[in-house]
């Protein structure tokens, strides 16, 4: 039995999808998710990517996805890694394979110079906590997560002058 991470390539849009819906399922948000295959080929693959993916693969099979982009922290005066999603097949968990999707980002972050690596859990996966704070993973508790989408991101852009206006 062998584990192989590679980065995410042209044609694995809808293989990284699925895994997008299957988190989403198991997250209870597939509600919220709106992004197609296309979207995502497009952002991966496109002339100028900005988000990346390692595919987790076990035997050849694929069974999990990390999918990141770089952010900046003026603080620290460095670009970091901000990971959008971790996911493990519940079949292939246990195995490891999660701890090597994130240590391949913790290497990355090394061999750039990169300040951190941060992303969020939600507050009841408890497992996902607990994985994390064995890896050292410290929980931010005093920031509050803040987002405008939909109607609300709509009428705050409306609040923005016009080209022209005086």
């Amino acid at each position: 039995m062998s584990l192989s991470i590679r980065p995410a390539r042209p044609g694995d849009a809808p293989l990284v999808f699925g895994f997008v819906r299957e988190l989403a399922d198991y997250e209870r948000l597939s509600h919220e998710v709106d992004a197609t295959e296309a979207m995502l080929d497009a952002s991966l693959f496109g002339e100028r990517p900005l988000v990346f993916c390692d595919i987790a693969e076990w035997d050849g099979e694929p069974v999990g996805f990390a999918l990141w982009f770089y952010n900046f922290s003026t603080f620290r005066g460095r670009h970091g890694l901000y990971l959008e999603d971790l996911y493990v097949r519940e079949s292939a968990r246990g195995r490891g394979i999660g701890k090597a999707l994130l240590v391949r980002l913790a290497a990355r972050c090394r061999e750039e110079g990169l300040a951190r690596l941060e992303w969020w859990v939600l507050d009841w996966n408890a497992p996902s906590i607990a994985f994390y704070r064995s890896l050292g993973a410290i929980p931010m508790d005093e920031w509050t997560v803040m987002r405008v989408t939909g109607e609300a991101l709509e009428r705050l852009a409306d609040a923005a002058p016009r080209e022209g206006a005086a």
